[in-house]
């Protein structure tokens, strides 16, 4: 898989498909959300010396005006963002939450790769997207991962329209009008919208609709992207 910076082979001149990966890929009734957000909250206290009130006040502050908690760290108490990922990210305990997840292989290698390119796009940084492809059973049908670089400042994250540049350039993508996105964040999605790319709000059933459409498109499962876009897909369409 190419990461940062690598394209993957020649330019070529598929649209591309880029996917998150946490909430996205997997569920967020696996419960990963929250158990980053304890650990979150807890490096804000040790390494801030907040209350726990405090830390999760000045988390969620971030988190909204940023969209990466980490963003803010690092402008305002100059956190290290790799021992950040290190006590976070790294730290999940994801071998005991994910496992392969076969529905979720049939649907990408149902995606028809001669009309475009798989490619994955998160804020997190790169040992956790590809730790947690790995863990179900899909790195290997994704041509490469755009991440949010922990190791290089100012960080560039979404819903940045840098960030979006940057995954386009990585990627390899034609056009900004050729790429497809796929996003349980209403913040990221409403920024890619806008940057002109074909958008997919990923908003799970037991979760309430946006008061407005943040994009184009509002999906409640992966599945549905065979009827959104039929024409990428091998098959099409399946019933759900």
């Amino acid at each position: 898989m190419a990461t940062n910076g690598q394209t993957n082979g020649a330019a070529d001149a598929r649209p591309v498909f880029f996917f998150d990966i946490d909430n996205c890929l997997y569920s967020r009734k696996n419960n990963i959300h929250d158990e980053m957000q304890v650990l979150i909250d807890k490096f804000f206290v040790e390494h801030l010396s907040l209350s726990a009130a405090d830390a999760t006040m000045l988390h969620k502050k971030y988190y909204q005006q940023y969209g990466l908690a980490l963003e803010g760290l690092t402008r305002h108490h100059r956190i290290d963002p790799l021992e950040f990922n290190r006590e976070v990210d790294d730290a999940l305990p994801l071998d005991e939450i994910l496992s392969p997840n076969p529905v979720l292989r049939e649907l990408l290698e149902d995606i028809d790769t001669t009309k475009v390119k798989p490619w994955l796009l998160t804020n997190a940084y790169v040992t956790h997207g590809k730790r947690v492809v790995k863990l179900l059973g899909v790195a290997d049908l994704f041509e490469g991962i755009t991440y949010c670089d922990y190791s290089q400042t100012p960080l560039v994250c979404k819903p940045s329209q840098d960030m979006y540049a940057k995954a386009e350039a990585e990627a390899g993508a034609p056009s900004t009008e050729s790429c497809y996105f796929i996003d349980d964040s209403a913040l990221n999605c409403k920024h890619a919208q806008a940057r002109g790319w074909n958008t997919v709000h990923l908003v799970e059933p037991e979760l309430p609709q946006p008061p407005a459409p943040v994009s184009n498109y509002m999906v409640r499962d992966l599945e549905e992207l065979r009827t959104l876009f039929p024409s990428l897909f091998k098959t099409g369409s399946k019933t759900m």
